[in-house]
């Protein structure tokens, strides 16, 4: 765990992450920890989050406010939200970061499947979004993570590239509804990340040979690449940015 850079701002302030508990969320949990902010998130993966609270207390000394929240039961979900709030204080940032990019043929995707990809991928961000900003402060700050395959459009993922495709559009949307209170709306399209879900499923060698052909900076990109902008756009540092889609993927695009 490295502080690169220092956002005062952050200090302090109550920071709500959904899928917090691997990859980019655990990233984002990390980074803000670092930062002196007040961490809250919730994931499915218990076991993960657990093991990364322990990470934190030895290392920093820091507790982050976890919940165990399937994102598809919008009940629970706004719950995790108000239950945050009534112990650490207003939200003023939410990063809407949870996702699940499963590939599947589009012959093979039922009604039910592609219900469910939307409410991880697309519902929740916005119900999300509806339940903090009820409660949110002015000049707060919404990250959607959105994906450089809402352009690109792969193969195989139809659900999450219509979803990610959305998040874009739900930003441009809310940044308008949002603006008057000074709360920012932004979204972040990471390229290929290097998780460990990533490496297991799809990341193989060759893979990345292929995709290191298409990018003009040759390095892998990390979690903390994506949540070190995050930590930037939650910031007064980027007071005047909203409706943005900022791409973070070593110049694929």
């Amino acid at each position: 765990m490295e502080l690169s850079s220092l956002h005062p701002s952050l200090r302090n302030r109550v920071v709500f992450i959904t899928g917090g508990a691997t990859g980019i969320g655990a990233a984002l949990v990390e980074q803000f920890c670092l930062q002196g902010a007040k961490v809250a998130y919730i994931d499915f993966d218990s076991e993960s989050a657990t093991k990364l609270n322990q990470q934190l207390r030895t290392q920093l000394g820091a507790s982050p406010w976890f919940r165990k929240v399937d994102v598809t039961d919008v009940d629970a979900l706004r719950l995790s939200i108000v239950n945050a709030c009534e112990e650490l204080g207003p939200i003023h940032t939410l990063i809407n970061n949870v996702a699940n990019d499963d590939r599947h043929s589009p012959q093979d995707v039922t009604m039910e499947s592609w219900r469910e990809c939307l409410a991880v991928n697309l519902d929740a961000s916005f119900f999300a979004t509806q339940a903090a900003t009820s409660g949110m402060k002015d000049s707060g700050s919404i990250i959607n993570l959105s994906s450089i395959n809402a352009l690109l459009g792969p193969e195989n993922m139809p659900g999450y590239v219509a979803a990610k495709s959305g998040l874009i559009g739900l930003t441009k949307s809310l940044a308008k509804d949002y603006g008057d209170r000074n709360i920012r709306v932004n979204a972040i399209l990471p390229g290929w990340v290097v998780t460990e879900r990533q490496l297991d499923k799809w990341l193989t060698p060759e893979a990345e040979q292929e995709w290191s052909k298409l990018v003009a900076l040759k390095e892998r990109i990390m979690p903390e690449d994506v949540a070190k902008l995050a930590l930037f756009l939650s910031s007064d540092d980027s007071k005047m940015i909203t409706g943005q889609s900022i791409t973070i993927d070593a110049g694929r695009t």
